[in-house]
């Protein structure tokens, strides 16, 4: 590899190549759907729940408007009231809580795995009250929390509903079963980055509850029953017939995108396993990641992101600071309660990845890292 090349910026995550691989398939879809103009639940819409359920093992699939949709809805569906809590880990993205408190309760944080940055499933019984009427964990990067242990604690405190972020983990398996289909509901985002993605937003929530698959697919559509017969208070929650086109395209090829994203992950580690100043996420045996994003831990962060993007080399942070110490959700929370999150919040450093990233992409990212944190040491 040439200078100029080796400072080439690489993609964070390549959907152009996925594009191409995809284009005839994804165009014709698209053009079906122009050509019939059914731009608000298209037949592409039922086809696609059929097709997403059929992959989790999931009796319902309800498309919605995003991921973060998806979590509002299926609060609604629950009937949420004011001052509810919803036991919940403050180390992810604001939606997870933001849905909480627009449907009227509370969050309520609980810490992290410090090796996994999934919810601690040991520490969510001390945080149960009379009040909680969910709780919710959040499949991070890609692999999903200890939901048989999350789901005995719920069943052994009466029930309680497990709603399963699923962001980033749609595709992932616990103990041989789909991610999405392990609780009272599954939600998922087709945010364009996400391990199956659109164009644009879309997200989708599944559940075996008949009830509740009727009351979510009444919010998505302003708690109609039928035209005009509001039977709830519901949102304009409907996800485009276009992007349920698009969807419907990238699921051909989805198997093989997921199997990509395990050995990728797979070599990633292999390679990056003996560098000093860096930490592999750990995997628990009886589950998988798709890895939604490559994350390691990283103790001079700082100087080594810098480092590696004058090298071509793009790196994120998943997530910077935890919701408990947000200004938002301050109040909610002692600055000192989740301590895992504040500390993985400091260290956690995301590398390209995506299904179609190449060897020699993957070789020139390690191999900057290691001359980088050797250089920072």
């Amino acid at each position: 590899m040439n200078a100029p090349e080796a400072r080439k910026p690489l993609d964070f995550i390549d959907l152009k190549t996925q594009y191409t691989a995809l284009r005839e398939s994804i165009n014709a879809r698209i053009q079906r759907v122009l050509d019939h103009g059914q731009y608000i639940m298209g037949p592409e819409v039922k086809e696609l729940e059929g097709k997403l359920a059929a992959f989790t093992g999931a009796k319902h699939c309800i498309t919605v408007a995003s991921g973060t949709e998806a979590l509002l809805i299926s609060l609604m569906a629950l009937g949420l009231k004011a001052d509810d809590e919803v036991v919940t880990t403050p180390f992810t993205f604001a939606a997870t809580a933001e849905m909480i408190v627009l449907a009227g309760g509370k969050p309520v944080f609980v810490d992290i795995e410090p090796d996994t940055c999934n919810i601690d499933a040991n520490k969510i019984e001390a945080a149960i009250t009379p009040r909680t009427r969910a709780i919710m964990p959040v499949g991070l990067y890609g692999q999903v929390a200890d939901m048989d242990e999350i789901n005995a604690i719920a069943a052994r405190r009466g029930g309680i509903p497990v709603i399963e972020d699923a962001a980033q983990s749609f595709g992932a398996t616990y103990k041989g079963r789909k991610s999405c289909n392990l609780s009272t509901f599954g939600c998922t985002s087709f945010f364009p980055s996400k391990p199956l993605g659109c164009y644009g937003d879309g997200g989708a929530i599944f559940t075996n509850d008949d009830a509740l698959a009727q009351a979510c697919r009444e919010i998505r559509v302003h708690g109609q029953s039928q035209r005009y017969h509001h039977t709830r208070i519901g949102v304009g929650g409907r996800m485009d017939t276009l992007q349920c086109a698009v969807v419907l395209a990238k699921l051909e090829r989805f198997e093989w995108e997921l199997a990509q994203r395990r050995a990728l992950g797979a070599r990633y580690a292999s390679l990056l396993a003996d560098i000093p100043g860096l930490r592999l996420l750990a995997v628990r045996p009886d589950r998988d990641c798709v890895w939604a994003q490559y994350t390691v831990f990283v103790a001079q962060r700082g100087p080594v992101q810098a480092a590696l993007k004058d090298l071509g080399i793009p790196t994120a942070i998943h997530y910077p600071k935890p919701l408990h110490l947000q200004p938002a959700y301050a109040h909610l929370c002692c600055p000192e309660c989740c301590p895992d999150s504040v500390q993985a919040g400091e260290v956690v450093m995301s590398l390209p990845m995506s299904a179609d990233l190449t060897s020699d992409q993957m070789d020139r990212v390690v191999q900057t890292v290691r001359r980088v944190l050797a250089s920072v040491a």
